[in-house]
């Protein structure tokens, strides 16, 4: 028996004005004549963004979604070379502490991030790899805030192919002997769309130790000839043998056979369902990311199919697969 709970990303299409994602630009920054002042309009944006986190947490606990993935877009201009001297951690304080307090009453809510692609760890360009960094370390802060541990709380992309992707490979190796040690300890690794398989991914994650998030939509977009995901499964649950976190895998649906690597408005139930009965039984928790358009509607309407088709429901959100 497995338990299977759904989460979705991001952002509620039911919570009114409720972006997370709330931004300024580096021109609107400018515009500002006051450098103190223009800081102080960043910070409010991201007190903002941090109150509607605190009200995206409430409306998924008040329908059992115990799954979230935060918006990595918290902060504007966080890592802006312009604003290197800026502490952006200080003024968040009592939003930092809201959802805490928030969190630490609701202890079964798992909480993560999916940086944004521009955290690239196996690229040969130092300047690339730095602002990696900064952003990961941004990331750390922000989890260390709202009182989440920071152990695998972060996926990323292996990166750029780079025309050699063996030799890519390699480079993300050597780079991550640059991180450093508490930035390793959040990074989980996922396959992508375009480059690196599952296959070459668990390449990774197997040598460094580093959790293995599968991608299923990604997998069909690149896999190698003839490889099926069932062959990789085993091997993907046991790089999470020594997490404290359940397995996680993320599941999207194509929107069309000619777009077929954009996500669609919902999830393919049937899609879904034929994934969980081969894996039902493996391990004893999987958390299901659901990556669709529709955000928490797609997470709803999933549920109702899976209703129909008898699964057995734990509660609003998570249901048993018997196996």
């Amino acid at each position: 028996m497995t338990l299977v709970r759904l989460g979705y990303a991001a952002m509620s299409m039911n919570v009114q004005n409720g972006s997370p994602s709330q931004t300024m630009t580096h021109a609107q920054f400018s515009k500002i004549g006051n450098r103190e002042a223009a800081i102080h309009k960043l910070e409010r944006i991201a007190m903002s963004n941090l109150h509607n986190c605190l009200r995206l947490l409430r409306h998924n606990a008040a329908h059992d979604i115990h799954f979230f993935r935060l918006s990595s877009k918290l902060i504007p201009m966080a890592n802006h070379p312009e604003l290197s001297d800026w502490n952006y951690i200080k003024p968040l304080g009592e939003s930092l502490k809201a959802i805490r307090s928030y969190l630490k009453e609701h202890q079964d809510m798992r909480i993560d991030f999916h940086p944004d692609h521009f955290v690239v760890l196996n690229s040969p360009k130092p300047d690339i790899l730095k602002t990696a960094v900064q952003t990961l370390r941004m990331h750390r802060l922000l989890l260390k805030g709202m009182g989440i541990a920071p152990e695998h709380r972060c996926v990323v992309h292996v990166g750029g192919g780079y025309r050699d992707k063996e030799a890519a490979l390699e480079q993300f190796v050597e780079n991550w002997g640059l991180l450093p040690a508490p930035l390793q300890r959040m990074i989980m690794l996922e396959n992508d769309d375009k480059t690196f398989t599952i296959n070459e991914t668990l390449y990774l994650c197997e040598k460094l130790g580093v959790p293995a998030v599968f991608d299923y939509h990604h997998h069909a977009a690149n896999h190698e000839k003839e490889a099926e995901w069932e062959a990789a499964w085993e091997r993907v649950t046991a790089t999470w043998q020594s997490s404290a976190l359940p397995v996680k895998m993320h599941m999207s649906s194509p929107k069309s056979e000619e777009d077929f690597r954009a996500h669609a408005d919902f999830i393919d139930e049937k899609e879904f369902l034929h994934f969980l009965h081969r894996v039902k039984g493996s391990v004893p928790q999987i958390d299901v990311m659901i990556e669709a358009k529709q955000k928490d509607n797609a997470l709803f309407a999933l549920v109702r199919e899976l209703k129909k088709a008898g699964i057995e429901q734990v509660d609003g959100a998570s249901f048993y697969m018997q196996g």
